[in-house]
């Protein structure tokens, strides 16, 4: 498929404006054109039948006159004055000016011209039945005549006795020339070439003398449909479909005889002041496109220079230099876009510095976070978090009380309310008061209550408080003691019984009262047990359909993965969590810690 992209803003407004104007107008034209052409050709076919109509009237008023005294000739047939009443007749026929002579042929008998008598008592040579009459009048094709001189028709008619014996005829020979007069002035209705024809399509007359006997004889493709037509219709037009003919015909035939008028005229002329109008309408469209191409250079001019000046500028400020500024001269969008890009300017340097300073603030948060899980004799500890910002306020620490040697591991999970700069603060003193008060003796309720009393005069009313886990484990004695301080419940996979058990207890989050009572718990630890610590994160995750990942499919993730170790343990569960999510931006710090009791 042919995409056409223009690559410069000059080009784009051209395209986009100037096409969408050149199809209207385009398809105004041809539109316009298709209606006037076939109005213009309706017209012409309507004028075109009247006019034939006309012409074949002046023929058949013509050939009308001496037919007429043919019947009259014919109705006296047994009246005893017929002799009489047919000379007068035969006199009458002889004076009509396209007469050239009146013939009766008598069977076996001469043949007498009556067209120069001058008596009417002539005819009674003839010895005419008085009850002769007259049948079967029919018109012969146009022909040379010797004795005028010309081409002529006939007017033909049987005479027969009252058995209905032909006893001879008689002819009324018309000057053929004068009997189509009346249709030169006419001009043949301004057509190229016009013709009179019979029903075979011979020709009788035209009014060029191109030698052609019959229409269609070339393989003219309008007059093969015209000779068709023409035999099943008495008049009638043929256009041609569309453009597939360069003619129009049309056809009319005669009353009094049986011929056609035919007539050819060019769609050229036609359709002479449609095409020139069309030509103008063209030529005038595109001079309007022109202009316009004219108008939007001079309007995008201005336009195109002030958005190069702010790409140049953009540029600038991508190589470092915060101090570039660009001059507004209007008041239209893009000089609001000169002041935007100049308040950004002003802006940006400080973020840059804000940013740089983000990014040392992680590098110190993940500094303060273990380096290694702890190698404990009998213990698999696997811990990790995952910030949704920079820096977060969720928090995890393995801390040795007392002495290394002791064989007591302290395993603390907390999670600061909210996330960025003021959680991880506010996380970093929760660390560093619960590293200092874990140096000196005393019991885990005793630790986390000193604790609180320090966090709880810091954050007074600003509403932050810290949620803790906290979890100490005594390896030479196989026990942990733990208290939970508002934090979410850890729990404890049985392997060999395939059950869960949920370490609860109560204890309010730390730095919501400063004196505050924790409730301390303790329990033997069994090999196979898994200890799974975590923040309310990794439960309240949610997916695109905005669904909970919860605890169920936590417990399911450490079921099927409670033979590995527990850093495979982690990695299937974040995996798990991350495939869930399904690319959804993650909402809030995750922080897991798996304890696997393997001695």
């Amino acid at each position: 498929m042919l995409r056409i992209t223009p690559k410069s803003l000059h080009r784009r407004f051209a395209l986009f404006m100037i096409l969408p104007v050149a199809v209207l107008l385009a398809g105004m034209g041809m539109m316009g054109f298709l209606y006037a052409r076939n109005t213009l050709l309706e017209q012409w076919g309507e004028n075109a039948v009247l006019k034939l109509q006309r012409a074949a009237h002046h023929v058949d008023m013509k050939l009308s006159r001496p037919k007429e005294w043919l019947r009259m000739f014919h109705q006296l047939a047994g009246n005893p004055h017929a002799e009489t009443l047919r000379a007068d007749i035969i006199e009458q026929l002889r004076s009509t000016e396209i007469v050239a002579r009146v013939d009766v042929v008598w069977q076996g008998g001469p043949a007498a011209d009556v067209s120069d008598s001058d008596s009417p008592h002539e005819v009674s040579d003839h010895r005419m039945p008085m009850h002769a009459e007259f049948h079967n009048l029919q018109i012969t094709a146009p022909r040379y005549d010797a004795l005028v001189k010309n081409k002529t028709v006939s007017l033909i008619s049987d005479i027969e006795d009252s058995i209905g014996v032909v006893k001879g005829r008689i002819e009324v020979v018309l000057r053929f020339d004068e009997l189509i007069e009346a249709i030169q002035p006419s001009g043949w209705l301004q057509s190229d070439r016009a013709y009179l024809v019979n029903e075979e399509g011979r020709i009788l007359a035209g009014t060029i003398a191109d030698g052609r006997q019959t229409l269609g004889e070339t393989g003219n493709l309008l007059e093969t449909d015209i000779l068709r037509e023409l035999q099943q219709r008495n008049s009638g037009t043929i256009m041609g479909g569309g453009f597939s003919l360069a003619e129009v015909s049309g056809f009319y035939r005669l009353q009094e005889a049986p011929w056609y008028l035919v007539m050819f005229a060019p769609k050229g002329k036609i359709l002479r002041s449609i095409i020139r109008f069309q030509v103008y309408f063209f030529g005038i469209s595109i001079t309007f496109i022109l202009f316009i191409l004219v108008l939007i250079r001079l309007v995008t001019g201005h336009t195109v220079a002030a958005i190069k000046e702010i790409s140049i500028a953009v540029t600038r400020v991508a190589g470092g230099d915060y101090h570039v500024r660009i001059p507004v001269k209007s008041r239209d969008e893009v000089g609001k876009l000169g002041q935007d890009f100049n308040l950004m300017t002003d802006q940006l340097e400080e973020r840059i510095r804000l940013k740089q300073a983000m990014g040392l603030a992680m590098e110190v948060q993940q500094n303060l976070l273990p380096k290694t899980d702890p190698l404990t004799p009998g213990l698999d500890i696997a811990g990790r978090i995952i910030y949704c910002d920079e820096t977060g306020g969720d928090y995890y620490d393995y801390i040795y009380p007392s002495f290394p040697d002791s064989g007591k591991l302290d395993v603390i999970v907390g999670d600061v309310t909210g996330h960025g700069i003021p959680s991880a603060l506010l996380m970093t003193s929760v660390r560093a008061f619960l590293r200092q008060r874990t140096s000196m003796p005393g019991s885990l309720d005793r630790i986390v209550a000193d604790v609180n009393r320090q966090i709880a005069a810091d954050v007074a009313d600003s509403g932050h408080f810290v949620t803790l886990f906290y979890a100490r484990i005594d390896r030479p004695n196989m026990k942990m003691q733990w208290l939970r301080a508002g934090h979410e419940p850890a729990m404890v996979y049985h392997a060999a019984e395939d059950r869960f058990e949920t370490l609860s207890g109560k204890g309010m989050p730390l730095g919501t009262f400063s004196s505050t009572h924790f409730e301390e718990h303790e329990r033997f630890l069994r090999p196979g047990e898994i200890i799974v610590i975590t923040t309310d994160g990794i439960r309240e995750t949610r997916n695109p359909e905005d669904l909970l990942f919860g605890e169920t499919a936590l417990r399911e993730v450490v079921r099927r993965n409670a033979g590995r170790s527990a850093g495979e343990i982690l990695a299937a569960a974040i995996e798990r969590l991350n495939d869930f999510r399904a690319g959804k931006e993650q909402e809030d710090d995750v922080t897991l810690v798996i304890i696997k009791v393997t001695a």
